[in-house]
């Protein structure tokens, strides 16, 4: 498949609007090719089209990701959720959401890869010695 130069800047373009300029760098490792389309198709194209706003796709592809317990690339759009303005809340209110859905270990596995990118981000929500569990 050939992606266009043009699709390929797009994508450029809006991956640093998400923050993720470092994203898939190890895809360009490996081979320039998939590199170029994956920016140029994922985010040149698809995520460039109309209809949904760059916030309503992000919230969808996290829904996504979390409901098939993705072990790779949630991490990435937690950090794009943060970057581009969604709340911690709101975050947490997809996982909470989509676990009802998708079943509770869906929230169990968000749970955790949010709390490691908490953890890079200095949150001190990520910090496990603050929470005690309730007295009965």
């Amino acid at each position: 498949m050939k992606i266009s130069d043009e699709s390929f800047k797009k994508g450029l373009e809006q991956m640093k609007k998400m923050g993720r300029e470092d994203t898939m760098l190890d895809q360009l490792q490996l081979s320039d090719e998939m590199y170029r389309m994956s920016v140029g198709m994922l985010f040149g194209e698809i995520w460039t089209r109309g209809h949904l706003s760059l916030r309503e796709r992000q919230l969808i592809t996290m829904a996504a990701n979390i409901a098939l317990s993705r072990p790779n690339g949630t991490h990435s759009h937690y950090r794009s959720a943060h970057h581009i303005g969604i709340t911690h809340e709101e975050i947490c209110e997809v996982m909470m959401h989509v676990g009802m859905y998708g079943g509770w270990p869906c929230i169990a596995h968000a749970t955790k890869q949010y709390i490691e990118v908490l953890k890079e981000r200095g949150d001190p929500r990520a910090d496990e010695d603050l929470v005690k569990a309730p007295e009965v």
